[in-house]
C-alpha cells in the first residue's frame, strides 16, 4: 500500500487515467495558457554595480515577488550535480531502499521521503502530483546528514555544501533587499533572527491528465525567502493581477521568491509570489527549492522604519511557529494565511 501511494510508482505503472484523490475542483485546474502568458520575470546580474543590482532588486520585488539572479556566485558545477543526484535518487534507487528514508506521515515539514504536504486541511483529500525529499540543513542543530540517502555516494557531501552556499546567497540578498527599501543591510536579516534552512527536492512524474490535476497547489511559502533552481521541464506559474503566468527555467540562474514573512516584515511594500506546479504529460521534471525561514519562536511584525502616519502597520504580529501551524493545518489556498494577518485593507 505504501509504494502505490507514492506518484512515482503510479506513473511507471502506465496509468491512463489518475486516481481520484489527485482530481482538483474544476475551478483550482489548469488552464491552457497562451504563447503571450509569459511571466517576464527580471533578471538580476548580481556582478553589476551595487547600485545597480539594488535598484533592481528593488523594482522586482515590488513588481513581482520573485527574480532572477545570475552571477551569484554559486558554483554552476554545484547546481548541476544538486539536480543530478536529486533526479538520481527518484530515478535509479530501487523503492525499498528510498522507502527507508519515508517521512512520518503523520507530522507537518518532517524530514525524508514524501508524498502529502497538508495534514488535517479542507482540502486534504486531493493530493499534489509529486513526490519530495525534504531536508533539514540549519541551523547544525538539526543536521542529521545519515537521515539523507547514502546513494548516489556524494549525495550527503552535495547537499551539505549547497546548503551552505544557498545560505549565504540568501544572506547577500536579504541585505540588497533591506537596502533597496532604504533600511540598514541588517533590517530584514535582524526581524528573522536565526536562520533555519530546509532544502526541498520535488520529483513530478509524467502525468496521464495533467490537466486535470497540479504538481503542487497554489500558495505563497511561509518563511522569508525561498531560492529555487529548476531542471529545463516548465511548469511553475506565477500569480500576477489575476492570471497565472509560466516561467521560463534558466538553467545557470537562480530564483529567488520573496515570502510572507518578508511582506510582513516590509510592511506590504513588496509581496510574496504566489505560485503553483502544473504536471506534463510526457516529461518528469525536476526541482530544488531551498527554503529559509524564521525559528518557530521568533515574532515577527512590520519593521517600525516602514510604518509612517500615512502607512499604519498593515500586519499583525505573529508569532511564526503560530503561522507555520496554521499554513499546514488549514492549507494555503493561495496566501489565505497571509491575508489573515491583515489589519488593513489596501
Amino acid at each position: 500500500m505504501e509504494t502505490t501511494s507514492r506518484v512515482e510508482m503510479l506513473a511507471k505503472g502506465g496509468l491512463r487515467e489518475i486516481p481520484p484523490q489527485y482530481i482538483q475542483p474544476p475551478e483550482l485546474r489548469p488552464k491552457l495558457l497562451k504563447a503571450e502568458d509569459v511571466a517576464r520575470i527580471p533578471t538580476v546580474d548580481l556582478s553589476s554595480s551595487f547600485e545597480s543590482a539594488r535598484e533592481a532588486i528593488g523594482s522586482a520585488c515590488h513588481r513581482w515577488g520573485a527574480f532572477y539572479v545570475v552571477n551569484h556566485g554559486v558554483p554552476i558545477q554545484l547546481l548541476n550535480q544538486m539536480r543530478s543526484l536529486g533526479l538520481s535518487f527518484f530515478r535509479d534507487c530501487p523503492v525499498e531502499e528510498k522507502l527507508r528514508y519515508a517521512c512520518d506521515s503523520t507530522s507537518a515539514a518532517s524530514e525524508g521521503y514524501g508524498r502529502r504536504m497538508l495534514l488535517g486541511s479542507k482540502n486534504n483529500d486531493v493530493l499534489d502530483w509529486r513526490d519530495y525529499f525534504d531536508h533539514h540543513t540549519f541551523p547544525l542543530s538539526r543536521r542529521d546528514p545519515s537521515r539523507w540517502p547514502l546513494n548516489p555516494p556524494s549525495y550527503r557531501q552535495v547537499v551539505t555544501e549547497f546548503s551552505e552556499e544557498m545560505k549565504a546567497l540568501a544572506q547577500k540578498l536579504l541585505e540588497l533587499i533591506s537596502e533597496s527599501l532604504g533600511l540598514p543591510s541588517s533590517c530584514i536579516g535582524d526581524a528573522v533572527g536565526e536562520i533555519y534552512q530546509n532544502i526541498t527536492v520535488s520529483y513530478y512524474p509524467p502525468c496521464p491528465q495533467p490537466e486535470l490535476t497540479l504538481g503542487l497547489q497554489s500558495h505563497s511559502d511561509m518563511g522569508a525567502i525561498t531560492l529555487l533552481i529548476q531542471d529545463d521541464v516548465g511548469g511553475l506559474e506565477l500569480f500576477k493581477d489575476g492570471h497565472w503566468l509560466t516561467v521560463t527555467p534558466m538553467s545557470d540562474a537562480v530564483l529567488v521568491l520573496l515570502a510572507d514573512q518578508t511582506e510582513i516584515i516590509t510592511n506590504g511594500t513588496y509581496k510574496s509570489a504566489q505560485h503553483r506546479a502544473i504536471t506534463n504529460g510526457n516529461r518528469a521534471r525536476l526541482s530544488v527549492a531551498t527554503f529559509h525561514d524564521p525559528s518557530k519562536t521568533a515574532k515577527i511584525s512590520p519593521t517600525p522604519q516602514l510604518i509612517s502616519e500615512g502607512l499604519p502597520a498593515r500586519y499583525r504580529e505573529i508569532v511564526y511557529g503560530e503561522y507555520v501551524s496554521s499554513w499546514y493545518s488549514d492549507g494555503p489556498e493561495g496566501k489565505r494565511n497571509l491575508d489573515a494577518l491583515l489589519l488593513h485593507q489596501s
